[in-house]
Formats: structure tokens, C-alpha cells, sequence
């Protein structure tokens, strides 16, 4: 069987007793963490130079900001970093047998894998726009509908084994609505408020929260720093949420859906924070690099995968409001100039200019200043999101 460095330390532990720390989830956490980090800040300088030496360059739009003319040609795709980081310690840390953890990092990678040839069309080609808007969704709305098919029935149950009965179950009662139990939207500050969904409804939200986080992340990744801390507090946070969903005991008492599994999501989440605060070394202002779509899409996913395993659809919307907002701006941009294109044969705007940072850019906040207030916006948001694992 394959096993991790934690689990193989574990089994040393009855003639080492000293190793039976590894046994301990927070522990291993910790060290995913550090092991990320870690990973993260050494390979950082050789990948950034890597990617120079490619010619692997951010292109700037020319109807942008004038003062982000100067950024172009700073390497980008930077993300592969932070997702190598991840993957290599959640690899040594975690679980190996954890089926939500590979499902986790599996729709991760393929997000990832998405914005890869998205940013490599554009570095190629020179074009900013890259994929094209109907391809990327189409790969992205593929991705997400299985691993919703997947989670719909995988989260009320304890292992893959059972995870085929109960769909089996599902398919010999006739698609029952009602199946399966554990599928429904939570009402966060509520004891026990919880909507049945259903299987389609499941699905349908699943896909709404997976496809949506990874796009939201993506529109906030537009100035230097400005996505990677907000993922790092979310990330964190989640981890926080999968640790009670995942333990008998405290899920009880604070009267969370009790799915086993989930505590090793932890291992995942502090992963994230590890990688996303190395990466942020390398990113602040003024950045030596971009994460780039591969990096916004599969960390923007990867949170949506973990709300919805841990059944905090809607606390991912709270804690994660700047990305909520900026996704907004542009649907409500968009909307409004097409509308009032075809009514008065010119199109208007309702911001100076979306995504909503590149608004406050252009009343004439500096750069620095939209990254930290938002910054500080996000880690009240989190704070009230985890408020509610006891204002229940």
C-alpha cells in the first residue's frame, strides 16, 4: 500500500514512541505548512528565472491601467509553484487513503491544468485574452459536473464502496429527490437549518460554487498580492470547518453534519496557506512574478471543492466577499452596457472600470492601498464566517 512520509513515520511509532506525534492531525498540518512554505520560498527564485528565461511574460491589455504598462513582460504562470507546493506536501503529510483529500487535489490540478494552456496561449501567441471564454468554460463545466457527480454521494458516505451502493441505491429507487441524506445547503447562525437539495440540486449547486469560486479568484488576481493573501485567510479558515465536519465530538457539539474524512482536508488547507504566503513573498508588491490563470483557477477551485465537502456553501460566500464582489462587478458591467447599448445604441458603465479593483484604481487609490484594504475586508469577512461555528 502506498503510504506518506506521515504514515510511514506512524508506523515506526510502536518501536520509536517519539513518532507517534505524526498520528496527530494538527501536527501534520503544521508541517504541511512549513513543508510547503518551505518548497515554496527555495524553488521560488530558480522557477522565477525558469520562467524569464522562457519568456513566459505577462501581457498587459492596452486599454488597462496606464500604471500596470510598466508590469508587462513580469514573468507569470507562477501558480505552477504554488500548486507543486501544495501537491508535494499534502503528498507527505496527509492521509493517502482519504478519498476526499484526492478529489480535492484532483479538481485542483485540473483547474490548474486549465489555466495552464489558458496563460500559455497567451505567452505564445501575445494575446491577453488567451483561451477563448466558451473552451475554457466548456473544460471547466466538465470538471466540475463530475466532481459533483462524485460529491453528491461520497459525502454521506464512508468510503468508495459505499459511495457505489448509494448511488446504486439511487439509480434502483427511481433518481430519488430525496437522496442522498447529508446533501443540503446549511444555513449558517441557524442551530439546524439545512434545504434539502436533492441529487440535481446538489449537482447543480456544486458545479455553481466549484466553477464560480475558480472564476471569482481568477477576476481578484489583478494587482500584485491581491488574490493570494484573501485565498490564504479562505484556505485557512475552511481548514478550520473540515477539522469539526471531520470529528465526532465537535461537530456534535456545535451541531455540524458529522462526515467522516473531512479532518484530513486540514492537511490540504494548511497546505494552501504554507504555499500562498511563500508565493506571496515572490508576488508583493512590486511583483517578480504572476500566479497567473494556473494558479487562480486551481486555488480558486480547490476552496469551492472544500466549502462543499464541508457543507459551508454559503460561508465560502461570506468569508470570500471580495472575490463574491469582484465576480459581481463584472456580471453587473457587462450586463448594464449591453443593455444600454441596445436601448440608447451606446453602451454606459456603472464602475469606472471593472474588475472592482481596477474601479477604486481609477478614483485614485494606489495599488497598495486596494490590496491591504481588501486584505483587512477579508480577514473581517473570515472572522464573522467562523463566528458561526458557535452563533448557531
Amino acid at each position: 500500500m502506498l503510504l506518506s512520509l506521515a504514515q510511514w513515520l506512524q508506523s515506526l511509532s510502536p518501536d520509536y514512541g517519539y513518532l507517534r506525534v505524526f498520528q496527530y492531525l494538527t501536527f501534520r498540518a503544521v508541517m504541511a505548512a512549513m513543508t510547503a512554505l518551505l518548497i515554496g520560498l527555495v524553488a521560488g527564485p530558480a522557477v522565477i528565472r525558469k520562467l524569464t528565461a522562457l519568456k513566459i511574460g505577462q501581457p498587459i491589455r492596452g486599454y488597462g491601467i496606464e500604471a500596470h504598462l510598466s508590469k508587462s513582460g513580469t514573468p507569470t504562470m507562477g501558480g505552477v509553484l504554488i500548486l507543486l507546493s501544495i501537491s508535494f506536501s499534502t503528498l507527505m503529510w496527509v492521509d493517502l487513503s482519504n478519498r476526499f483529500v484526492w478529489i480535492v487535489l484532483l479538481v485542483t490540478l485540473a483547474f490548474g491544468a486549465i489555466g495552464w494552456v489558458d496563460d500559455w496561449r497567451k505567452v505564445v501567441n501575445k494575446d491577453p485574452e488567451g483561451m477563448p471564454s466558451r473552451e475554457k468554460y466548456l473544460w471547466q463545466s466538465l470538471v466540475g459536473l463530475l466532481a459533483a457527480l462524485y460529491l453528491v454521494f461520497s459525502i454521506s458516505e464512508v468510503s468508495n464502496l459505499k459511495v457505489l451502493e448509494l448511488f446504486f441505491s439511487w439509480v434502483r429507487s427511481g433518481f430519488d429527490v430525496n437522496l442522498p441524506p447529508k446533501a443540503g445547503l446549511m444555513v449558517p447562525f441557524f442551530k439546524e437549518i439545512s434545504y434539502p437539495l436533492g441529487v440535481l440540486g446538489f449537482v447543480i449547486l456544486t458545479y455553481l460554487v466549484i466553477v464560480g469560486s475558480s472564476n471569482a479568484v481568477n477576476l481578484t488576481d489583478g494587482l500584485d498580492g491581491l488574490a493570494i493573501m484573501p485565498v490564504v485567510m479562505v484556505g485557512s479558515a475552511l481548514g478550520v470547518f473540515a477539522y469539526v465536519a471531520g470529528s465526532a465530538v465537535y461537530s456534535k457539539y456545535l451541531f455540524f453534519p458529522h462526515i467522516p474524512g473531512t479532518g484530513e482536508l486540514l492537511v490540504f488547507c494548511a497546505a494552501i496557506a504554507g504555499a500562498g504566503l511563500a508565493f506571496l513573498w515572490f508576488n508583493t508588491h512590486p511583483a517578480q512574478v504572476f500566479m497567473g490563470d494556473v494558479g487562480a483557477l486551481g486555488l480558486g477551485a480547490a476552496l469551492g471543492t472544500i466549502a462543499v465537502i464541508v457543507r459551508q456553501e454559503i460561508v465560502l460566500a461570506i468569508m470570500g466577499g471580495i472575490f463574491v464582489a469582484e465576480a459581481l462587478s463584472v456580471m453587473l458591467q457587462v450586463s448594464y452596457f449591453k443593455y444600454t447599448k441596445r436601448k440608447y445604441g451606446e453602451g454606459r458603465r456603472i464602475l469606472k472600470m471593472a474588475p472592482l479593483h481596477h474601479h477604486f484604481e481609477k478614483s485614485g487609490w494606489k495599488e497598495t492601498q486596494v490590496v491591504v484594504r481588501f486584505w483587512i475586508i477579508t480577514m473581517l469577512l473570515c472572522l464573522v464566517g467562523l463566528s458561526t461555528l458557535k452563533l448557531r
